[in-house]
């Protein structure tokens, strides 16, 4: 299953009719490795506030100047993800998890500076003085809080990567990074590029 998707000039006739199939679609449980740092999405044994997110098609133009090497706009507030490419054949738009407390969450420009197939996790230094009993490395597979794709981003420690619990997408959920099912991070992670510009709002 995909999430919606413009091919000009059907955009918003697909974006409608996919939402039901995109929030209902289960993420995928599959084992890859690699390794890196990041935020984790929070555990949903302690509060969460309200799964919502919002299916507003946006136009690039008010968010970059151009749309070289692509752009992803994440909208914070909304919980979506924005995918352009660089010919504008293509617009996607995903439902995310995003960072639970505004101390939390980092906007502004960065890009992608890396593709991780095949991504573990280890948590940051603050994450671990907050939660000393987190282990310190996870592997690849189910239980792995990054999923089966990430995109690393300039920012220290920030990531646009999946999730194998879908309860996290579309709430505030995460430690700071961008969640996506894994089918979608998986879709994006074949479209996006080294250095595809991102902004966060």
């Amino acid at each position: 299953m995909t999430a919606k998707t413009k091919h000009l000039p059907s955009r918003r006739a697909v974006v409608l009719g996919g939402v039901a199939t995109t929030l209902a679609a289960p993420a995928l449980a599959q084992s890859v490795n690699g390794a890196g740092t990041t935020e984790v999405e929070r555990d949903l044994s302690s509060v969460v506030r309200r799964n919502i997110s919002s299916f507003r098609t946006l136009d690039w133009q008010p968010y970059f100047s151009n749309l070289q090497g692509g752009a992803i706009l994440v909208d914070i507030q909304s919980r979506a993800l924005h995918y352009w490419s660089e010919d504008q054949a293509v617009y996607k738009l995903y439902p995310t998890s995003v960072p639970l407390t505004e101390d939390l969450t980092r906007r502004g420009r960065t890009r992608v500076t890396l593709k991780d197939p095949e991504p573990d996790w280890r948590p940051t230094p603050s994450m671990k003085e907050r939660n000393p009993e987190w282990p310190d490395y996870v592997p690849p597979g189910p239980d792995n809080p990054l999923g089966t794709r990430a995109l690393h981003l300039s920012w220290t420690y920030y990531r646009i990567h999946g999730t194998h619990d879908t309860r996290k997408i579309g709430r505030r959920s995460s430690n700071g990074c961008i969640g996506l099912y894994n089918q979608h991070i998986e879709e994006l992670y074949e479209m996006a590029k080294v250095g595809t510009q991102v902004l966060l709002i």
